[in-house]
C-alpha cells in the first residue's frame, strides 16, 4: 500500500469539491491538520472513516486505499463487510475511549485535591512551592488530556473566539493564583536595580572623622539629617576626636545603601604610653555587652578585646589592642542578619572579630532567619 499515492488522491478528491481543508475537517469532525496529514501521506484515514469518506467522494473504499479510481463501484457485499468493519471499529475504540476518559476525569479529580491539600488552612512560607508548581504543571497536562480524549479539545481549537477567552481566563487565573510570585519578582528586579545603581562610599581621610561618628556629627540634634546615624548603635568606644598627639597608622570608613544602610569602619591608632594607659582605662570602664555567637563570633583571641557594643541584628562596634600601644577600633553596622557588602575587600580580617560570617551562607543567618 502506497500512503503518499492515496494521500495525493485524497487531496484530488477534496479540489473536485473545491473544499479546504478546514471545510473537510467540519465535515469528517477531525482537525484540519488531520485531513493535511492524510494528503501528505503521512497518515491515513481511521478505518472507521474509510466508508464515510468513499460515500462522501461517491468512490469506492478500495479506489481510497490503492490511490486510483477503479472502474468498477464498490458492491452490496464489499460495502457491507467495510461497514461492519467500520462499526466494529468504532465499538472497540468506544470502549477504549470510555475507559481513557474515566481515567483521566479521575486524574483531573485527584489533582485537583493534590493541590487543595498542599494549600488548604497553611500559611504561605510553609507551602511547599516546588511541589505545588509540579502538581499544577501535571493538572493542566491531565486536564489538555481530557479534553483531547473526549473530543472537545478538537472542538475548541476550531473557535478562535474561545481560545483568546480561554487564554485570557488562564492568564487572569495564574496571575491571581501566582500574585504572590509576581508582586516578589518585580520586587526583586526593583531591588537588584537598586543595588546595581547605589555607589560604595570609601572614605579614608581621617580629617574628617567628626563627619562619620554619630556622637560628633550632630545627628541626634533636632532638625539635623544625616546618613551616619548607623540604626543608633553606640559608637562611643571610639574616640571621640582625633587629636594631634594620635598617631593614626590606618583609617577607613565605607558606606553602602541598596536598600538598607551599612557601614563598615576601622581606625587603628598607635598611643604613646602614657595615652594608651589612659585609653585602656576608659574602654575597660565601658559598659561591654554579650557578644559571643552573634554572626558567629567566637571568643575573641588574635588581640585582646577591651570593649564591645554588640547587637544580635545590627552588628558591632567594639576596640582591640594588641597591648604594646595600638588600638584598633572596629565597627560593622548593618541589619537584616547580613551584609550586602562584601566586607572582606574593604577591611582587613585581623580588624575582625574572631570568626565574624555576616554571609547569607552562615550558620547564624540560617538559624535567625528559618521562621
Amino acid at each position: 500500500m502506497d500512503q503518499q499515492k492515496t494521500g495525493r488522491f485524497l487531496k484530488e478528491l477534496r479540489h473536485e469539491k473545491q473544499m479546504t481543508q478546514e471545510q473537510l475537517a467540519q465535515v469528517f469532525n477531525v482537525s484540519s491538520r488531520t485531513i493535511s496529514r492524510w494528503e501528505n501521506g503521512t497518515n491515513l484515514p481511521d478505518i472507521s472513516l474509510l466508508v464515510e469518506i468513499a460515500d462522501f467522494y461517491d468512490v469506492d473504499v478500495r479506489e481510497i486505499i490503492e490511490g486510483e479510481r477503479k472502474s468498477e463501484m464498490m458492491d452490496e457485499e464489499v460495502r457491507e463487510v467495510a461497514t461492519k468493519m467500520a462499526d466494529y471499529a468504532n465499538e472497540e475504540k468506544g470502549k477504549l475511549l470510555k475507559s481513557v476518559q474515566i481515567i483521566s476525569f479521575i486524574g483531573v479529580l485527584v489533582l485537583l485535591i493534590s493541590i487543595g491539600i498542599q494549600t488548604f488552612n497553611i500559611e504561605a512560607n510553609q507551602i511547599n512551592k516546588g511541589v505545588l508548581a509540579v502538581t499544577f504543571i501535571a493538572l493542566v497536562i491531565m486536564a489538555i488530556v481530557t479534553l483531547y480524549v473526549t473530543g472537545l479539545l478538537e472542538k475548541i481549537a476550531g473557535n478562535k473566539k474561545l481560545v483568546r477567552g480561554i487564554k485570557i481566563v488562564t492568564l487572569v487565573g495564574l496571575a491571581a493564583a501566582f500574585w504572590r510570585v509576581i508582586v516578589m519578582t518585580v520586587i526583586v528586579g526593583i531591588l537588584l536595580v537598586s543595588v546595581e545603581l547605589s555607589p560604595i562610599e570609601e572614605y579614608d581621610d581621617v580629617s574628617r572623622y567628626n563627619e562619620f561618628m554619630n556622637f560628633s556629627n550632630g545627628a541626634y540634634e533636632k532638625g539635623v539629617d544625616t546618613l551616619w546615624t548607623k540604626w543608633g548603635m553606640d559608637e562611643t568606644i571610639w574616640p571621640a576626636k582625633i587629636t594631634d598627639s594620635m598617631d593614626v597608622a590606618d583609617f577607613k570608613m565605607v558606606y553602602y545603601n541598596p536598600w538598607d544602610a551599612q557601614y563598615l569602619g576601622y581606625l587603628v591608632v598607635d598611643y604613646s604610653s602614657d595615652a594608651y594607659a589612659e585609653e585602656v582605662e576608659r574602654l575597660k570602664e565601658y559598659e561591654s555587652t554579650e557578644y559571643i555567637g552573634y554572626y558567629c563570633v567566637e571568643e575573641e583571641k588574635t588581640y585582646d578585646l577591651l570593649a564591645v557594643n554588640a547587637d544580635s541584628y545590627n552588628g558591632f562596634v567594639y576596640a582591640l589592642t594588641d597591648g604594646k600601644g595600638r588600638i584598633i577600633y572596629g565597627e560593622q553596622i548593618f541589619c537584616n542578619y547580613f551584609m550586602d557588602l562584601d566586607y572582606t575587600k574593604y577591611i582587613p580580617d585581623e580588624y575582625l572579630l574572631d570568626g565574624f560570617d555576616a554571609t547569607t551562607d552562615s550558620d547564624y543567618y540560617k538559624k535567625m532567619t528559618e521562621n
